[in-house]
């Protein structure tokens, strides 16, 4: 972690060093969960996405017509997102975030899992600001029961169930808070078990 910021900066480079790479692998398990997460949203809605990687789902996103502010942590995948999407990807790393009541929607795909256990609960408190009334929120997390580090040195969270839903009630009132589990392959080609977590603000 660097300067308390809540990011770990080994996690940070991994993906800045390896942005082209990560960029070309196909991800086809999360599309019904896009789908559904979409469905819950007015036409035209804001959405914020977090961590939008190469920009796999900022297309699908706007190919249906919703407004899509598409952030990443590292400059070098917001590069190669901007170059595939034909528009302009930002940086943005998660305690940045500042906005009160701009989104309808934020989507947050196997971002999260990043971030240093401490300093959860404070970016899902940026998150609920950034949400309007109502606001739907996407996560996804590697489960387990503590952070460390996988065979490529990126650090994860791995939080329990318990864990999230009690991190997510301090970092502001929800109406609903579903979690679901499931298993994926990742980058350093290991099954996963996941949750996948969908909550909708208070108010």
């Amino acid at each position: 972690m660097t300067r308390g910021a809540a990011v770990d900066e080994e996690t940070l480079q991994f993906y800045r060093g390896n942005a082209e790479a990560y960029a070309g692998r196909t991800f086809t398990s999360r599309q019904a969960r896009l789908t559904a997460f979409l469905a819950q949203l007015p036409p035209g809605a804001s959405i914020l996405e977090l961590g939008c990687g190469a920009g796999g789902d900022t297309a699908e996103m706007l190919a249906r017509g919703f407004d899509v502010r598409a952030t990443d942590g590292s400059p070098e995948m917001a590069d190669v997102a901007s170059k595939h999407l034909g528009r302009t990807v930002e940086t943005l790393l998660f305690h940045e975030l500042d906005e009160i009541e701009a989104y309808d929607a934020v989507w947050a795909n196997a971002c999260l899992l990043h971030v240093p256990r401490p300093e959860l609960a404070d970016v899902l408190a940026r998150i609920w600001r950034a949400l309007r009334p109502a606001g739907v929120f996407y996560a996804s997390y590697k489960e387990g029961d503590g952070g460390g580090r996988d065979t490529l040195n990126r650090y994860y969270n791995y939080p329990s169930p318990e864990w999230l839903r009690a991190t997510y009630a301090v970092a502001g009132s929800w109406n609903a808070l579903s979690i679901e589990s499931g298993e994926v392959i990742g980058f350093d080609d290991k099954m996963a078990s996941m949750l996948f977590v969908v909550a909708r603000k208070g108010g």
